[in-house]
């Protein structure tokens, strides 16, 4: 498969831990699937850059220094009987973070760790559906991608 739609992908959460983080322990989960999810955005670690100028060659040396693995700000339409919305606005009022796993169209699994930091009603128009805006920022916990 050269390519793939977004259409089909889930997105689950848990607020169990694996017991290791690697695919085997996300594996073990019972992941509770988010309703209604219309984007989950982009993901995926960033390195800052680190520069340094010597006076005597001029140019500009490059590296990298920290990195973050981003966040995700996934779009649903809001469905206060859906149990992963209801965990993710459970796990908002924690601190700890919750085990997410994104299933692609092919099988493909992306397995993350975030801190959910909003969920929030968003009621438009006549003639809109009410959504929610939602924020999780993930860890740095490394993100693991299991083939289909």
């Amino acid at each position: 498969m050269a390519h793939q739609t977004a259409s089909g992908v889930t997105l689950g959460i848990s607020a169990a831990a694996p017991a290791t983080h690697d695919t085997a322990g996300f594996d073990a989960l019972t992941f509770i699937p988010v309703g209604e999810i219309t984007n989950v955005g982009e993901f995926g670690k960033e390195w800052a850059l680190v520069t340094h100028n010597p006076l005597s060659t001029r140019g500009t040396k490059k590296g990298k220094g920290s990195y973050n693995n981003g966040n995700l700000n996934p779009s649903l339409a809001l469905d206060p009987d859906d149990a992963g919305q209801t965990a993710m606005e459970t796990a908002l009022e924690s601190d700890d973070p919750v085990y997410m796993a994104i299933t692609l169209q092919d099988g493909t699994i992306f397995y993350l760790v975030g801190l959910v930091m909003s969920f929030k009603p968003n009621i438009g128009g006549v003639d809109d559906v009410v959504t929610a805006a939602t924020s999780i920022e993930l860890t740095p916990e490394q993100i693991l991608k299991k083939a289909a």
